[in-house]
């Protein structure tokens, strides 16, 4: 496991970055496994700054999310299908077609989830996922729990996630309370991860999370047993 402190959010953006571009280059057909929120949003960007450049090409690239709401379709701006097309997918050349984000809108959301999973083992699993860090420690919407969730799932939000998402929304009522997420396997079973974590507030979760026991209450932990991961935090 490796440790990169940087001192700011613009630095933690361009190594994310260039950890991910180099992934690319390395191997242009990457499946990437990316996250949607705040902290990803300064790496897209500098992503697409130098895809306008010529630094890299995501014509051969997969990409698959972890999560979205239950409820909303790839129409709604707080659908996280919306979020990545406005940050990320409608100003690069990846292909939309293999761009994979979960149907919150599926009429049988448990053969979603299935059928989520069967299409990242017929990719051969992900080959970088990129995380963030949620301040209860859930990752991707893997909420604390009594047990790991394995596969693609419906998952209840707890109360302080809603909270903390509702500064998308225009209020809290208007947060979904339910949303669809890879499960674990999916997520440790990526050759490579790349989590990471902005602002002062992320402090004591990441201590924790890596630092403390591993256990389904802080999901996070159990990244402590995947043999590549890379955790980039700021001083902020």
């Amino acid at each position: 496991m490796k440790f990169i402190k940087v001192e700011n959010y613009n630095k933690l953006s361009r190594q994310a970055a260039n950890i991910i571009s180099a992934q690319i280059i390395m191997k242009p057909n990457s499946v990437l496994g990316l996250a949607t929120g705040s902290s990803p949003i300064g790496t897209y960007k500098q992503l697409i700054k130098w895809y306008n450049k010529g630094d890299v090409d995501f014509s051969e690239v997969t990409s698959v999310n972890l999560d979205e709401y239950v409820g909303l379709d790839g129409n709604n701006n707080q659908s996280y299908r919306y979020f990545m097309d406005t940050y990320f997918f409608n100003h690069i050349n990846i292909k939309k077609e293999n761009t994979y984000v979960p149907n919150g809108k599926s009429e049988d959301l448990a053969k979603e989830g299935e059928e989520y999973d069967a299409r990242l083992k017929s990719f051969g699993g992900i080959d970088l996922q990129l995380l963030g860090i949620g301040l209860d420690g859930h990752i991707g919407f893997n909420e604390p729990d009594k047990c790991f969730e394995k596969s693609t799932h419906i998952v209840n939000l707890h109360s302080s996630t809603i909270e903390a998402n509702s500064r998308f929304f225009d209020s809290i009522e208007d947060v979904p309370k339910q949303a669809i997420t890879m499960g674990m396997v999916s997520i440790m079973q990526a050759k490579k991860i790349l989590l990471i974590a902005n602002g002062k507030a992320k402090e004591e979760i990441l201590k924790k999370a890596f630092s403390g026991p591993i256990t389904p209450e802080i999901p996070a932990s159990i990244l402590q047993l995947h043999p590549d991961v890379t955790v980039i935090y700021s001083e902020e």
